[in-house]
């Protein structure tokens, strides 16, 4: 056996973080960050400790919220394309419980996080310990068990020495493009502070690289026969295009081959907005010239997507009855989706190998030529939505013209996450550099915003990072506000004001519901409520304004470029206005038998759309 040093096993894993590196652009670098830690009788006298040795080597950061330090580990893992991560440490109990939600974000899109929750003791002898729950029929059971549907590898250390493999399964996961994942190694609180003799050679410096599989050769060549047959070929370029880096090998090949690309919410900015064969978003938020290209499409090349609904336009979109599908992508399980035919690779390696071998092969050059009329259409269509206004209630579209006029520029990234904004952003916003649209759309998770912007910060600290969120995902989470001002993480952040879950109601509208319990006006009140957000973020340390028009919008954005800290800007909007070019139906059930004529005409039109969606 060789040498071994004695540690606690809290002591153990901060260790072996610290010693966990990868290559950026050329530069070797600590491949965690640091780890997000708001402590309690669970972790603070094990981990915290622990946390507080390494503290120069690996930093630890304070938040003010659990769920909100996770979303900044999340958007941080994002904005990083998944070459670098973060880890996040609470107690037992309502902290473990609090990040849960994040940990849904980060599996549902396929993000490297590692949470480190504090547990009960192993050794059972102080049960029930504060914030234990105890389940009368399992004396296994603590809140942590609900990790385990969010995590990709789930492991409790109940004894020293079984971090030493849960550690290095957790590394594999966290740098795995097929498992890519949150990993959760709960951690009991009596163990982490006991003391083992662990191997010197598991703290040894590490360098882990992206590895990039190549595909099958009998796939590929089925894909290049597919290809070769096509006369109508579509890209839609997902998220694994940004996190596999293969922007550069997408542009080449959709100018190569003449193929036009939509992009998901996950894909937008892997080709510019303004590049000619860049048709813009796809499906339910979906421009009108990359839904015309979708019905149509004879080939589908799917490249690292997973053909969410909102892209399928809820498998109601693709019109062709002799369509085929490739799925290019590291995971089988995404390429093979709807009877694809699987090309299961990562997306740098499968869209070079595609284009080598189809050498000098185009799509038909009057198909090609389609793209630059429904481009401009669509451009005008852009103008027209988002144009300054002298409304006294401009809409989401113009508000976004505003920002995208004055900070949308090379330098930005724009973060948003739910409401009605990921909607009219997909459509409007020009995204011109490969991660300067950041939108957490697989979760659509309210409250994302402010906290995923500060992880977006913490990633690109050179970029002009700048936050739109609705009133409503406001009110659920605003903490890290104060954690941006406290960090020096100077963010901007557009507040739109429409005095309540505006989206929602939209859609209750849509599908024959009386307005209900959404305004705030349509909810059960006693006195209308009249949120002062201008000073509320001002009391958070934030430079704040209220502006009452387009123009003092933009005068407002660019006056927030001289301030020293985080900016918030707050503007009144309306609640009602979206943009009508563009778009596709969604599959959202309506009830099937109603006393209100509203809901069953709602449910006609529901059937008759039902009719054009492709099932299994």
């Amino acid at each position: 056996m060789g040498k071994t040093i004695r540690l606690t096993m809290a002591q153990a894993v901060t260790h072996f973080l610290k010693a966990q590196m990868t290559v950026v652009d050329g530069k070797k670098v600590p491949i965690f960050a640091g780890v997000w830690g708001i402590f309690g009788h669970g972790n603070v006298a094990g981990i915290g400790e622990a946390l507080y040795q390494v503290r120069n080597e690996l930093p630890t950061l304070r938040a003010h919220n659990e769920q909100g330090m996770a979303h900044a580990a999340v958007a941080f893992a994002k904005a990083s394309f998944r070459q670098r991560f973060m880890a996040c440490t609470t107690s037992i109990g309502p902290g473990a419980l609090n990040m849960v939600t994040a940990a849904g974000v980060a599996h549902v899109n396929r993000l490297p996080v590692l949470f480190l929750p504090g547990d009960v003791f192993a050794n059972r002898i102080p049960d029930p310990v504060l914030q234990q729950i105890e389940d009368f029929n399992d004396g296994t059971v603590s809140v942590n068990d609900a990790f385990r549907c969010v995590s990709r590898y789930f492991d409790r250390i109940t004894r020293p020495e079984q971090i030493i493999s849960a550690l290095k399964r957790a590394m594999q996961v966290l740098t795995d493009p097929v498992d890519c994942g949150p990993v959760t190694l709960s951690l009991c609180q009596d163990v982490q502070a006991e003391a083992y003799d662990y191997p010197e050679s598991l703290f040894n410096e590490k360098v882990w690289t992206h590895r990039r599989p190549r595909p099958d050769t009998d796939e590929l060549a089925a894909a290049i026969a597919t290809l070769r047959k096509a006369e109508k070929p579509l890209i839609i370029a997902g998220g694994g295009v940004l996190y596999s880096q293969a922007t550069a090998e997408l542009k080449a090949f959709a100018g190569m081959h003449g193929i036009p690309v939509a992009v998901t919410q996950a894909g937008k900015s892997a080709l510019p907005d303004d590049h000619p064969l860049c048709m813009g978003s796809i499906g339910v938020t979906g421009t009108s010239a990359a839904n015309a290209f979708a019905e149509e499409a004879d080939v589908i090349l799917a490249v690292g997507t997973r053909m969410q609904d909102f892209t399928t336009g809820s498998w109601a979109l693709f019109k062709n009855d002799n369509i085929k599908m490739i799925g290019l992508n590291t995971v089988a399980f995404d390429a093979a989706k709807r009877d694809s035919q699987p090309l299961v690779a990562d997306a740098r390696e499968g869209l070079t190998l595609l284009s080598e071998a189809l050498g000098g092969w185009k799509a038909p050059a009057a198909f090609t030529e389609t793209a630059k009329t429904r481009k401009d259409t669509w451009m005008a269509a852009v103008a027209r939505a988002t144009a300054p206004t002298n409304a006294d209630l401009p809409s989401d579209a113009q508000v976004i013209g505003a920002v995208q006029r004055t900070i949308g520029g090379e330098n930005s990234v724009l973060v948003c996450a739910a409401g009605g904004l990921p909607g009219e952003l997909h459509k409007l916003w020009q995204a011109q550099k490969p991660g300067g649209y950041h939108m957490e759309y697989g979760f659509s998770c309210m409250g994302y915003e402010i906290a995923g912007g500060l992880g977006v910060k913490i990633a690109r600290p050179e970029a002009d990072v700048v936050v739109m969120v609705g009133d409503g995902s406001y009110m659920m989470m605003n903490s890290e506000l104060s954690t941006s001002v406290m960090l020096g993480k100077k963010l901007t952040i557009i507040v739109l004001d429409n005095r309540g879950y505006g989206c929602i109601n939209r859609l209750q509208m849509g599908t024959g519901g009386a307005n209900f319990n959404n305004l705030l006006k349509d909810s059960m009140i006693e006195m209308m409520p009249d949120i002062d957000f201008r000073a509320h973020a001002e009391s958070m340390g934030a430079v704040a304004v209220k502006v009452s028009s387009i123009a003092d919008l933009e005068t407002a954005i660019q006056n927030s470029k001289g301030n020293d800290r985080t900016s918030v800007i707050v503007i009144d909007t309306d609640p009602l206005i979206t943009t009508k070019e563009g778009g596709h139906w969604w599959d959202v059930a309506v009830p099937e038998v109603s006393p209100r004529s509203e809901v069953n005409t709602a449910r006609e039109a529901y059937v008759k759309a039902r009719a054009s969606q492709t099932i299994g």
